[in-house]
């Protein structure tokens, strides 16, 4: 049994690794994984393991733009440390609309939105707003190509966007990179900013739910958490620079294609099942 509930927490480590990343909801992911692989826990705790699972994949992030995000880096001269500085005051300004939703909405969000409904309607209706965006914006010109040209207000709006991420089945990278793409940033800076702005959601998110469940862990429960974190963590790795590889000479229409059609076979599965 204990290794049957280890290879269950590797595949949820995987699933949230890869779904992180790319624009197609790793909440709306876990949510379904998790009709099918059940861990053998109590509800608080799953509930509690699905968010603070992200904690690896934005370690990912950490370790990957670790470097571009360190102001106090000695290779850095001081005009490009105070331009890493200017990063993080834009992602800060960028996180203050989803943390301060996220505090106020976070228990109404969990006992009203978390179902297959709501994630399937959102799987499709960003579906087809990433190939209705993708097709309108094929010939405009991008506004923002690096983190100079940023905006404060640009930051803020995308920050906007990522609000909608806290519907299941959104995408919180999803939502923040059709945000910058319509607001006029390429694909490459929607897509790092929208790294950028996970890692202190996430943080936040990730110790909201562990102060609302408590630090009190048991030994497999323990042993669960760090294995799907370490999972999360190599997968987002290899996930991360997969995607910033697959934009350069890619739209994201497939992306699109692929939430409509899972969207569909979510709400085929679940009326068959009823």
């Amino acid at each position: 049994m204990f290794f049957i509930e280890f290879l269950k927490v590797v595949f949820l480590g995987i699933v949230e690794g890869i779904t992180e990343w790319l624009p197609i909801s790793s909440t709306g992911h876990m949510i379904l994984v998790d009709e099918f692989i059940q861990l053998q826990a109590s509800a608080a705790f799953k509930e509690m393991f699905l968010v603070v699972i992200q904690l690896g994949a934005i370690l990912a992030v950490v370790l990957l733009y670790f470097h571009k995000l360190n102001p106090f880096s000695a290779r850095k001269t001081s005009e490009e440390k105070k331009e890493t500085m200017q990063i993080w005051y834009k992602v800060i300004v960028g996180v203050i609309p989803a943390g301060v939703a996220g505090i106020l909405f976070d228990d109404w969000l969990n006992e009203h939105l978390y179902n297959y409904w709501t994630v399937a309607i959102m799987l499709i209706l960003y579906g087809v707003l990433f190939i209705l965006i993708e097709n309108r914006n094929k010939n405009r010109p991008v506004r923002v190509n690096d983190f100079a040209e940023l905006s404060y207000r640009t930051a803020f709006n995308i920050g906007l966007f990522q609000v909608l991420s806290l519907i299941p089945g959104t995408s919180r990278s999803g939502a923040t990179i059709l945000g910058g793409i319509i607001l006029g940033t390429s694909r490459h800076i929607a897509a790092e900013y929208s790294f950028f702005l996970s890692i202190p959601v996430m943080f936040g998110a990730s110790a909201l739910k562990l102060f609302k469940f408590g630090f009190t862990f048991t030994g497999t429960e323990l042993f669960i958490l760090l294995t799907g974190m370490i999972v999360a963590f190599l997968v987002s790795v290899v996930a991360i620079r997969f995607l910033l590889a697959y934009i350069k000479k890619n739209d994201f229409k497939a992306f699109g294609w692929y939430r409509i059609i899972l969207g569909l076979l979510v709400i085929t599965y679940f009326l068959m099942k009823g």
